[in-house]
This record gives C-alpha cells, structure tokens and sequence, in this order.
C-alpha cells in the first residue's frame, strides 16, 4: 500500500474536489489497486461513502495490464455516483420549475407534435407562474427561461399552428382568468413574448407592441423574435447576427434577457429551422478560439452524436473509433459530460469515469490523432465552442431541443490535409436532410447520417419489429461519398455519389440480437464495451464491428470497398488487443499531452 503512485485530480467544475473523497490508505474500501508486474500499482476511485460503485471484474480485467493501466491518473469525483450518467448534472445549474417544466414539454414542439393543454393543466401551470412571479414560491420559481420558453410556444401556437395544435379551449379559458393577474406582475420581456402585436390576449395589452429591449444586443435580439414568435424565419446573417451579439451567456453581464433567448431559441425549432437558419448555427462560432489546428492524417471521420446521450441502450461509439485507429481510420468524437433534455451516457462521461482527460483542446487533440499508437481523440465542446456551452443550463430550462441540437453534431475542431468525413446521427424524419446539407457546406469527402436507437448514429443487429413507428426505420442511413477528384466536376473539385439505404444486419451475416440495455450507467456501458474489446463474442461486439465497418464501407474507405473484408479487418483489430490497446493508450496520454 505504501507504495501507491502520487495521484493528481482532475477538476472539474461540476465535480469539484472534496477531501472527503480522497483516496485513503487507511480506508482500503475505497480503493482498487493494479498491479502492473514491475510497476507501481494504480488507484481509480469509483464512488464514495454512500455508493462506492466499484469497478466489475470485466472493467478490472480489461484494465489489469500493464499497457492498459500504465501509470494512469486518480479521477477522483464528488458525487453520488460517478458510473450514474445523472451524476455529471453541474451543480451549478438550478433546477427547473417541474409544473411548467411539464408543460414545457407539452407545448414547446412542432406543428404536429404539440399537445394542447386541458383546462386543469393549463390552470394549474399558470397558477404556478403566478405565484412565482408575485414571490411566493422561493424554493421553486419559474426560472426567466421557462419564461420565455413557455410563452413563446403559445404565441407560436396562436398565430401560426394549424387548428388542431392551436389553443385548446381549456387553455384559451385558462388564460382569460389569470392573464389580469399575471400582465400585473410579469416583467415587460415576458409580456412582450406573450403578446407581442397585443392581440392575442382578449383584454390587450400595449407593452407588447412597443416593447424593443434594452441595450443594442436585446433590441437586435427583438426585432429577429418578433419574426419567429409570428411564424417567421429569418436569414443567414440575421441569424449569426443575433448569436454573436448574445453568447457567450454571462449572468454577470447580462447582455440580454435568458427569457428572450429561451424564446428565440426554442421558437426557431418550432417553426422548423430553413436550411440558411441551420447553417447560422452551424458556422457562427467557427473560429472562436481561432482556425482549427491541422492534423497530419490520411484520413479523419468526425463523430456527431446527440450531445445528450443515451439513457436506455449501448453507446457503441468510443469502442469504434478504437476499432477503426487501428488501420488508419483516424476519428475524433466531440460533445459534453451532460446535456439535457435527455441527461443520458456521453463519450465524455466513459472517458472520464474509466480516468481519461476529457477537457483536452483541440490543438491537443490533434497531437492524440497523430500518434501513431492512438489513433483517435475526443474534444469537450467547453474547450472548443465555449460560446455554444455556454448555453447547457438554459437548455434545460427550455426542455425541448433548440436548432443548436442539430447543428452541433456537424463540427470540424480538427482539420486535416487528407480525405474528410462525418458521421451523425439523428431521429425525426426531415433532419437527415438537413445534417447532409451541412455536411456538404463543410466540404468534406464523404457525409453519413445514420437514425440509430435513441437518435444515436450506431447501427443495431435487432430486427425491425414489426410494430415499428411509420417513418424511415432503425437502421436507415443516407449519405455521400467520393468518387473522384476532378478540376470542375463542382465547386469544391470533387465528384460526390448520394446513397440512400436501409441496413439489415442479418443480411451481413450478424445474428439478430437485442441491444444490451445500460439505463443510464455508464458503468455496464464500459462493461460491455471493454469485454466485447477483449474479444467477448456477443451483442456489444457485435455492434462494434457493424458498425466500424459499415462506416468505412459506405463511407467508401480504402480497403473496404467490400463489406465483409471491412468487417474482417473491424473484428481482426479486435481479436488482436489493438482495438483496447489504443483505447488505453489515449487513456494515459491524454494527461500527457501539451
């Protein structure tokens, strides 16, 4: 015991530090050493007093070598439970009203989506707004967010749903009993977006047609809301305009109203975001921190899943890009440690919990991509877009998923020299459209779009039931790839092939298996995914090796112009300890690198 290594925490500011949670030589509970044959022994922390969550014998085993525990660093996290995807929530952030958070989720949705509300529903969340705004509920306000979230979906609704997601008559009665009371005490901003012409409330009101805001950012930011509160859409610079004047999102200097933002954001989504609007999004905050850092690869396949994670299936994706490091395929993955609505598994909370640096830039990512014995990297959206992270806490607050949701999953924090492509996921119809769009206008060589369970981009081997929603189905995935290069064969030289397809993994060979449930623990996640590395038959493995090898198949990889040669080459990597080899290798490094 005495001779465990020196251990540095990562901060965190989610998770900081406690002394109560320190490894302690006279606590052995709490500890898990490695023997590393010569090697000093190494400790990982896993929970603390109330739920210490140990590691499984199939995470010790996996993490026992040399090679694989080295000489990692302690993680050492004040929480609950750090293996709990819930567990990464920032304590920072308060918590939403649950009453109007209902609500919410209720009404701040699409033309077909929304659910009216009934009379009792509606009596009942504005009773609570009322209050809230008149002081009495302290403990359980209605954050400013809310706020405008809330009633700029019911003016959406009121001036642009069809009939059959417009006000319900129990809303319309709700409002003529409360609104006298609540245009007496709700601030100006929220009255603005709750009657922005003053025509929507019986009684009237006059604030909202001369309300403009305070300040050039707040009255830029009204003029763009009164369009989308009306229906509207706005234009390409319009929109950069407005995210460049308001984010980063600063409480101390308050540039603009959360209650208007909340309401831009969350109204954009609703109307259904044009092509232009979507590429505001995706390109507004480009070159923050400056142009992105050039890797010296052949190849670099950027991962874009939904920032929010899974909450119920295997999350496939890091074990992948282990996969596919290890014959060239260079990958980086980009997100967060938590993201609402969803709160699910991420990346980020798999490479922190198993002692990775998760809060490496992109200029160190890069030097990650280019060893030669990793291979891949993973980039904190706090570290690359801080602008866009900046906006975590108000997304939670407005409960359904803003532009920002789509647009994210389409970033380029490295560049390369050689061949270019992204893989992203998504869920509801008419979005995969969109995502290839911006794909293209990033110009890379190659764009797939993959609808996983969840809205995840992993591929799965369960079959379709046959009570399966309408709509394309688990599975389908559409894309482009390159066939050539040529001098003027379009505006960027190269010469693209679109596909379109539904992948049936039993038609591949893959025995058809239900996905593996995780239900939010990031614990079993890393369970399956280091046994299947280890070469574990099964379904987890099997998920990798799909889809490592779809991807570089319709991704038009060299070397996997073939299917089953592609799949050959994913299961060799991992047969071989490559693939865990090279995830435990960014595991060290990552606290090595400059």
């Amino acid at each position: 015991m005495s001779s465990l290594l020196t251990l540095r925490p990562i901060q965190s500011p989610c998770f900081p530090i406690s002394s109560t949670y320190r490894l302690s030589l006279s606590n052995p509970e709490r500890w898990i050493s490695f023997h590393s044959g010569e090697k000093q022994p190494i400790a990982i922390l896993t929970g603390n007093r109330r739920s210490r969550s140990l590691l499984t014998t199939d995470v010790r085993s996996s993490l026992k070598s040399p090679s694989a525990a080295g000489d990692l660093d302690l993680l050492d996290l004040e929480c609950r439970n750090p293996g709990l995807s819930s567990s990464y929530r920032c304590a920072d952030i308060p918590w939403p009203n649950q009453t109007v958070l209902e609500a919410q989720a209720k009404v701040c949705t699409g033309p077909e989506q929304t659910r009216p509300l009934t009379e009792e529903q509606a009596i009942k969340v504005l009773d609570t707004i009322l209050k809230s705004a008149s002081g009495e509920l302290k403990e359980d306000e209605v954050s400013k967010a809310q706020l405008g979230a809330f009633f700029a979906a019911m003016t959406i609704r009121a001036n642009a749903f069809p009939e059959s997601t417009q006000w319900s008559e129990g809303e319309r009665n709700a409002m003529n009993l409360f609104w006298p009371r609540l245009v007496q005490v709700l601030p100006p901003d929220v009255i603005f977006i709750a009657d922005p012409e003053g025509t929507i409330m019986r009684m009237g009101n006059s604030m909202g047609p001369h309300y403009a805001g305070q300040g050039a950012a707040e009255m830029r930011l009204v003029g763009a809301l009164r369009e989308v509160l009306a229906g509207g859409h706005l234009g390409y610079e319009e929109v950069q305009g407005v995210l460049r004047d308001v984010l980063p999102l600063d409480q101390k200097l308050q540039k603009v109203s959360e209650s208007l933002l909340a309401a831009f954001l969350i109204g954009q989504r609703m109307n259904r975001e044009t092509g232009r609007e979507l590429k505001a999004y995706c390109l507004a905050f480009d070159e923050e921190l400056g142009p992105p850092p050039i890797a010296n690869v052949r190849s670099l396949t950027h991962y874009g899943e939904p920032y929010d994670g899974n909450t119920r299936f295997f999350k496939s994706t890091l074990f992948v890009a282990a996969v596919r490091a290890c014959y060239g395929e260079s990958c980086i993955l980009h997100g967060v440690e938590w993201m609402p609505p969803k709160g699910g598994i991420t990346e980020g909370q798999l490479l922190k919990f198993m002692g990775a640096n998760t809060h490496l830039s992109p200029v160190q990512a890069k030097v990650l991509l280019e060893d030669e014995d990793v291979g891949f990297s993973y980039v904190n959206q706090a570290a690359a877009r801080p602008s866009l992270h900046s906006l975590i806490g108000l997304r939670e607050h407005m409960k359904k998923r803003p532009p920002l949701a789509t647009s994210e999953k389409v970033q380029q924090f490295v560049r390369t020299n050689g061949k270019e492509a992204i893989v992203a996921g998504f869920y509801h119809e008419g979005y995969e459209e969109a995502l290839l769009m911006l794909m293209r206008r990033r110009k890379v060589h190659a764009g797939l779009v993959i609808k996983g369970e969840e809205g995840a981009l992993s591929l799965t081997t369960k079959p379709r039931s046959i009570n399966a929603s309408k709509g394309l189905p688990v599975n389908h995935c559409s894309g482009f790839r390159l066939l050539s290069t040529t001098n003027d064969s379009s505006a960027d030289g190269f010469s693209r092939e679109n596909f379109s397809i539904d992948i049936s993994a039993h038609d591949y060979g893959f025995e058809p298996t239900q996905t593996p449930r995780t239900d939010k623990s990031a614990i079993k996640n890393i369970e399956l995914g280091l046994a299947a590395l280890r070469g574990e038959k099964g379904p987890a493995y099997d998920r990798i090796v799909l889809n490592a090898g779809m991807v570089d198949h319709l991704l038009g990889c060299n070397g996997a112009e073939d299917a089953q040669t592609a799949f050959q080459r994913a299961r060799e990597a991992i047969d071989s300890g490559k693939a865990l080899q090279r995830l435990m290798n960014f595991i060290k490094i990552s606290h090595k690198v400059k």
